[in-house]
C-alpha cells in the first residue's frame, strides 16, 4: 500500500531517476490496486471490517447514565484508561479486557447501582436555603492573618451592604463572624481582590449537597473597587551584625479595606462542585456586575459535594513582591460575595427513575448493615428477584434477551441469598453481573450486514456515545432502522447529548484531552501562568466550534480556515480582536485580515501541540499533516535525536533544524513537516501571537528585560530574543509567508480536507481503520456530499447511509 501510494503522489521514483510514462504508471498502480482491494473485501466478508470490542470508558459512563437515568454519575475513573488505535480509543485492537478490568466494572457498577437506590422512604423536600458568604467558614477563617497569610490580598475581607450605605465600604470586625455576632448585621458581603489560589479557596462550605441530583443554584455578587491604602511597613532595621534584608518589592500598596467602591467593570465568575479535598468539577461561568447581581443556573451534583466560587480574572497573589498587574494608581478591581441560595433536590417523581427501574414498587427499610442508609423489603425474595432481573435485563441489553443469560444472573442472586446476603445486596450483585456482561459492556456485531439492533446501537454510540433511547430500540424492534437511518441521524443529531459525539471526538482527533497535561513555565510564560479561565475558555471554543460546523452543516474547508470564531472576552483579548463583552462564549464573526479562524490557530491546539515551555515546527507541522491534511508522515529514525529549541534566544529552531536536515535520512521527512510548522510558529505555547521568541537570561545579559507582571504576581523575568519567521515552502514549491498565506494554499485542494475529516469520522463511527479496500467507498461519500461543499453534518449523514457503517 506505501508503495502503491508514493507512486501515486510521484515521490517514487525518485527526482533523479528515470521517470516511466503516465499510461506505465497507471498500469502498474491498476496492477497493485486489484489485489489489495480484493484482499480486504474478501477479509471483511469473512470477518467483518470492526473488531469486536468492548465499550470504552466514556461509552459506559454515559451508558449507565442513560440506563439509570442519573446524570451525574461519575464512573469513569473507576475504570482504566483505554488503549488507542489509528488515533481513537474506539478500536477492538486497543481495547483490551483483563481481570483486572472486570474487577473495576464490577467496582463500577456497584457504586452506580446503590448511587441511585432511594436514601429514605418519603420524598425528600425541596428546600430554599441561603447561605451568605459571612457565615461560612472558608470566608471567614481568611480573615486571620498567619504566618502564611499576613497579606490582605490574600486575605476576604467584610463589606458593608449597598442598601446601607451610600457607596460599598468596609467594616472593622472581630476576627471571627457569624450569626450569633450582633456585630455582623449590617455586614453583607466578603470581598476578595484575588482569585482561588491557597489560601483563597473560597467555598460556601455550609452547604453540602443532602443527595445526589439536580439543584437550582442563585449566586448574588457584585464588584467592588479596593483603594490603594498606605506603603507597606517598612522591614526593620538589621541588628549589628546581620546582614541587611533585601526589601520587598510591590508595584502597589497594599488594599485599603476601609476604601471600597463599586466596581468600575464586571467580573467573571467560575462555579465548580467540589468534593473535599480539591476534587473540582467545572459547572459554570458567570457574570457579575457593579450592582448586587444574581445569576441562577441549575447543576447536576453528586452526595457531600460542596460549591466553590472562583473571581476568575482577579490576580493569584503570591507574596513576597507581590505585583498585582490589574491594580492602578487609585486601587485595583475585587469582587463581593454575598450568599448563595441552593433550591432542591429538585424531583421530578419519588422514588427517582432509575429507583424505580431497578427496585421497582418494592417497600424500604432501615439496612441493618450501617454501610447503607436503606434496604429493601421484598414480600417474595425469589419471585420478586426474578420479575426484577428480567425487567432490568429487557432494558439494559441492547438486543433481545436469551434465556440463558436470564438464568445466569438469577443464579448469581440465589447463590447471594443462599450465602447469607441481604435480598439488596444479592439483587445488586445480580445487576451487577449484567452491567459487566458481554450483553452490555460488548457491542456484538457479526460479519455481513449489521442486524437492526447491532445497527441501532451503532448509530447511538456514533453520535450520542451511548446505547440506544426508546424510540430507536422501538423501531429496531420493528425491523425499520435501516429505513430510518437519514431520520434518526438527524434526530440524534438535533439533541443535546450530540454534544457527547463532538466533545469526544475532539478529545481524540485532536488531542483535546491533553489541554490540561503540560503546564505554562512560569519563568518563560508567567502571563498564561495560573490562567485557568484562559484554558477552560480555549477548550470550551474548540468543543463549541465542531458543534457549530455540525448545527450548521458548515463546509469541511472551515476547518482550516473560518471567518468566525467562537469568542468570549478572554479569548477576544487573547487573541487581540475587537473587545467582546462578558465569560460567555459566542459566534463572533473575525475581521477580514484576521489570522484566526479554523482549528489550527485556536489556543487548545496550540497548546497540546507545545510542552508548556517551547514549540516545535516538528510537532505541529506533523499535526497539520496528519490531523487536517490526512497525510501522516513516518516516524522519526530511532537513532536521531529530538531537537530541543534553545530557551536561552541564541538559535532560533529554525536554525536548529537546518542542522538537523543536512543528515540524509532527516531530509525527505522534514521538507514535508517543518514547513506548515514554521507557519504556526507565530503563536506561543498558549496560541498568543508574537514577533519574536521569549529567552531566559543565563548568566549576565544585557538583553531588555520585558516589563510586567503575571498573574501569580510574579515580574516577568524573560526577555525577547530572535524574530520569528514565519515563511515556508511546501513540498510542491508553493511559498507562503505567513499562516493567513498557507491556509489559502491549503484550501486549494478542499476534497483533500474533507477526506480527511470524512476518514477520520468513519475510524470513529465503525472502530476499525480506513483500509485500501474502503477507499473508493470513501470517494462514493464524499461524491455525495460535495453538492454541499462538503457539509459536516452531510458528510456525517453520508457516512452513516455507506455500506461502510452498515456492515461489520
Amino acid at each position: 500500500m506505501k508503495v502503491h501510494d508514493r507512486v501515486q503522489s510521484g515521490e517514487m521514483p525518485p527526482k533523479k531517476k528515470p521517470r516511466p510514462d503516465v499510461a506505465a504508471v497507471k498500469t502498474y498502480l491498476d496492477g497493485l490496486a486489484v489485489p489489495l482491494t480484493a484482499a480486504d473485501l474478501a477479509r471483511e466478508a469473512k470477518e467483518g471490517r470492526a473488531t469486536w470490542r468492548r465499550l470504552n470508558r466514556y461509552e459506559y459512563e454515559n451508558s449507565v447514565r442513560d440506563l439509570l437515568q442519573a446524570p451525574w454519575l461519575q464512573v469513569k475513573d473507576f475504570l482504566p484508561e483505554d488503549g488507542e488505535s489509528h488515533r481513537f480509543n474506539k478500536l477492538g485492537d486497543a481495547l483490551d479486557i483483563s481481570h483486572v478490568q472486570m474487577a473495576q466494572y464490577l467496582a463500577a457498577a456497584e457504586y452506580a447501582l446503590r448511587q441511585v437506590m432511594a436514601p429514605q422512604g418519603e420524598r425528600p423536600k425541596t428546600e430554599i436555603t441561603r447561605y451568605h458568604a459571612r457565615d461560612q467558614g472558608v470566608f471567614a477563617k481568611k480573615m486571620i492573618f498567619t504566618e502564611f497569610n499576613r497579606s490582605p490580598e490574600r486575605a476576604t475581607f467584610p463589606v458593608l451592604g449597598f442598601e446601607s450605605q451610600p457607596d460599598v465600604r468596609s467594616t472593622k470586625l472581630p476576627l471571627t463572624v457569624g450569626d450569633q455576632d450582633p456585630a455582623t448585621r449590617d455586614l453583607e458581603a466578603m470581598g476578595t481582590v484575588a482569585s482561588s489560589y491557597e489560601p483563597i479557596e473560597l467555598r460556601f462550605d455550609r452547604f453540602k449537597a443532602p443527595m445526589a441530583g439536580k439543584y437550582r443554584l442563585r449566586l448574588n455578587a457584585y464588584a467592588i473597587w479596593v483603594g490603594p491604602g498606605k506603603p507597606p511597613t517598612p522591614e526593620p532595621e538589621p541588628k549589628p551584625g546581620e546582614p541587611a534584608k533585601k526589601p520587598k518589592e510591590h508595584k502597589w500598596w497594599v488594599p485599603d479595606l476601609d476604601d471600597i467602591a463599586r466596581g468600575r467593570r464586571p467580573e467573571p465568575i467560575t462555579i465548580y462542585s467540589e468534593t473535599p479535598p480539591r476534587q473540582l468539577r467545572w459547572q459554570a461561568a458567570v457574570d457579575v456586575g457593579v450592582e448586587p447581581t444574581v445569576n441562577e443556573f441549575e447543576i447536576w451534583l453528586l452526595k457531600g459535594e460542596t460549591i466553590r466560587v472562583d473571581a476568575a480574572r482577579l490576580f493569584r497573589s503570591r507574596p513576597p513582591g507581590w505585583h498585582n498587574p490589574l491594580a492602578e494608581k487609585d486601587g485595583q478591581p475585587g469582587v463581593a460575595f454575598r450568599w448563595l441560595e441552593v433550591e432542591g433536590p429538585l424531583l421530578d417523581e419519588w422514588p427517582i427513575a432509575g429507583h424505580r427501574m431497578l427496585y421497582g414498587d418494592l417497600p424500604l427499610k432501615k439496612a441493618t448493615d450501617s454501610d447503607h442508609d436503606m434496604e429493601l423489603d421484598p414480600k417474595d425474595p425469589t419471585a420478586d428477584a426474578e420479575r426484577l432481573l428480567r425487567a432490568f435485563m429487557s432494558r439494559a441489553y441492547r438486543r433481545p434477551v436469551a434465556e440463558a443469560d436470564v438464568q445466569r444472573y438469577l443464579g448469581v442472586i440465589r447463590i447471594a441469598l443462599a450465602s447469607g446476603n441481604s435480598f439488596t445486596d444479592a439483587l445488586i450483585a445480580g445487576y451487577a453481573g449484567v452491567l459487566c456482561s458481554p450483553g452490555f459492556v460488548c457491542l456484538e456485531e457479526k460479519p455481513g450486514a449489521l442486524d437492526d439492533h447491532a445497527l441501532a446501537a451503532r448509530l447511538s454510540y456514533f453520535l450520542w456515545n451511548s446505547e440506544p433511547d426508546t424510540e430507536l430500540r422501538r423501531i429496531a424492534a420493528a425491523g425499520g432502522v435501516r429505513k430510518a437511518l437519514a431520520a434518526q441521524s438527524e434526530r440524534l443529531l438535533s439533541d443535546p447529548r450530540s454534544r457527547r459525539f463532538t466533545d469526544a471526538f475532539l478529545d481524540y482527533w485532536i488531542d483535546l484531552r491533553h489541554i490540561n497535561a503540560t503546564s505554562p513555565d512560569a519563568e518563560l510564560y508567567p502571563d498564561y501562568y495560573l490562567d485557568d479561565l484562559l484554558i477552560e475558555s480555549a477548550t470550551l471554543e474548540t468543543q463549541t466550534f465542531l458543534a457549530e460546523l455540525v448545527r450548521g452543516d458548515l463546509p469541511a474547508r472551515t476547518v482550516v480556515a473560518a471567518d468566525f470564531a467562537m469568542l468570549n472576552e478572554r479569548l477576544a483579548a487573547h487573541y487581540g480582536l475587537p473587545p467582546v463583552a462578558g465569560v460567555a462564549l459566542r459566534k463572533v464573526a473575525l475581521p477580514a485580515d484576521s489570522l484566526r479562524g479554523g482549528l489550527m490557530t485556536q489556543a487548545s491546539v496550540l497548546k497540546v501541540t507545545a510542552n508548556g515551555t517551547t514549540t516545535s515546527p516538528v510537532i505541529r507541522g506533523a499535526w497539520i499533516m496528519e490531523r487536517v491534511l490526512g497525510l501522516p508522515p513516518p516516524p522519526p529514525p530511532p537513532s536521531v535525536p529530538a531537537v530541543e529549541p534553545d530557551i536561552r534566544g541564541a538559535k532560533t529552531i529554525r536554525e536548529q533544524l537546518a542542522k538537523h536536515r543536512e543528515l540524509e535520512s532527516c531530509a525527505a521527512c522534514h521538507a514535508k513537516i517543518d514547513p506548515a510548522g514554521f507557519a504556526l510558529e507565530q503563536f506561543d505555547i498558549m496560541g498568543g501571537w508574537r514577533g519574536q521568541y521569549r529567552a531566559v537570561p543565563e548568566g549576565k545579559t544585557d538583553a531588555k528585560k520585558e516589563q510586567g507582571y503575571g498573574k501569580n504576581g510574579q515580574p516577568f523575568t524573560f526577555h525577547l530574543a530572535q524574530p520569528v519567521d514565519a515563511s515556508g515552502n511546501l513540498p510542491d514549491g508553493r511559498a507562503f509567508t505567513d499562516v493567513r498565506a498557507l491556509k489559502k494554499l491549503l484550501l486549494a485542494d478542499e476534497r483533500l480536507i474533507a477526506r480527511n475529516l470524512a476518514r477520520q469520522l468513519v475510524v470513529y463511527a465503525t472502530g476499525a481503520p480506513i483500509r485500501f479496500g474502503d477507499r473508493a467507498r470513501v470517494e462514493q461519500i464524499l461524491d455525495r456530499a460535495a453538492a454541499s461543499g462538503y457539509g459536516v453534518r452531510t458528510l456525517i449523514r453520508e457516512i452513516v447511509l455507506s455500506p461502510l457503517f452498515q456492515t461489520k
